[in-house]
């Protein structure tokens, strides 16, 4: 972290957080027989007009993570605070207030909406849920429709009628009717076509400049966020193995398994994709009901596999690596960190 952005006070912040999810066996009283660690130790702080992704492979629980930084799931430990208040001491209501200021565009704004509904009513939804919908309501959906790029006469349409970008904007303009300050994007581009990525990820940058937007953007594509965010949160079986500013992480990676998620971006010029270095990742991503002890990549590692010694590999079976800079200037949890230029 710069010392600037020391400085700073964060709008949205996560200390520690921790989540789990009981496994239950059979029988009558279903009694939990273990727990899902979807979500171990995570901490991250998010300042105004800024990005942060957090990128990993699916089952990672980057998008638990997020739920539960919203509060739209509890929190097994941990805690959220939100311009220094805690979400986790709000009563009901206090919280409901505060969801003015957090939404979230899901992966497939179709799912999470009622296909009975017209359009202008999807957008309104938030306003009418806390009253805002008497001032002025009508005139601000087509407001809304306008700035994500849809024609507020299609208003009355519904939402089978659109294409999956204009799906996906009707979801940001949702989003946007109670003008927060922070917004989750949970792989919001992810089902979308390539040419269509472009646009929307266009106009999320151009709504963080014109409202002053915070984004934790969740995506299990580093070319994508590479494009969007300011810093980037590398996340691996529940925990967060390595975090930098963007062009820090695609210029100097350190934790091998980050080096294996950039090694795998292909690369536009031919020469260079036929002769550049890869990395390649073997083995199933463990379960995170009995992570591996100590490091939890190594059982995936190539580095653990073929280049350090006995001594190496026992330290990394057993103690687990702490999230610090080792010398090459950001966080990495690995015990054996070293920069490695990939593009």
């Amino acid at each position: 972290m710069s010392e600037a952005t020391a400085a700073r006070t964060p709008v949205l912040s996560a200390k520690n957080l921790v989540k789990h999810f009981p496994i239950r066996g059979g029988g009558i009283l279903r009694r939990a027989s273990g727990a899902v660690q979807a979500v171990s130790d995570v901490s991250f702080d998010i300042y105004d007009h800024e990005t942060l992704a957090l990128v990993g492979e699916s089952g990672c629980g980057k998008s638990t993570t997020a739920r539960v930084a919203l509060a739209l799931q509890p929190l097994t430990s941990g805690e959220v605070t939100y311009e220094g208040r805690s979400l986790g001491k709000m009563h009901n209501r206090e919280l409901q207030r505060l969801r003015r200021s957090m939404q979230i565009v899901f992966q497939d704004p179709y799912a999470s909406v009622d296909p009975r509904l017209p359009v202008n009513e999807i957008i309104a939804e938030p306003l009418r849920i806390h009253g805002m919908y008497n001032d002025g309501g009508r005139q601000q959906v087509r407001d809304l429709m306008k700035t994500v790029g849809l024609r507020p006469e299609h208003g009355n349409r519904y939402p089978h009628e659109f294409s999956g970008g204009q799906r996906q904007r009707i979801g940001i303009a949702r989003a946007l009717a109670l003008k927060p300050k922070v917004l989750v994007l949970d792989e919001p581009v992810s089902a979308l076509d390539v040419s269509i990525q472009a646009g929307v990820l266009n106009l999320l940058k151009d709504l963080q400049a014109e409202f002053g937007l915070s984004y934790l953007f969740v995506s299990h594509d580093l070319s994508v966020v590479r494009h969007v965010a300011d810093r980037i949160a590398v996340m691996y079986l529940g925990k967060i193995v390595e975090t930098a500013a963007a062009e820090d992480l695609f210029l100097n990676p350190t934790h091998p398994y980050t080096q294996a998620l950039i090694s795998a971006i292909p690369v536009p010029d031919p020469r260079k994709e036929r002769t550049r270095q890869r990395i390649v990742i073997t083995g199933d991503v463990p379960s995170p009901a009995n992570p591996p002890s100590g490091c939890r990549f190594r059982t995936r590692c190539p580095k653990y596999a073929n280049e350090i010694d006995d001594a190496g590999r026992k330290k990394c079976s057993t103690e687990e690596p702490a999230l610090v800079d080792r010398g090459q200037g950001h966080p990495t949890a690995c015990h054996f960190a070293e920069s490695l230029q990939l593009i």
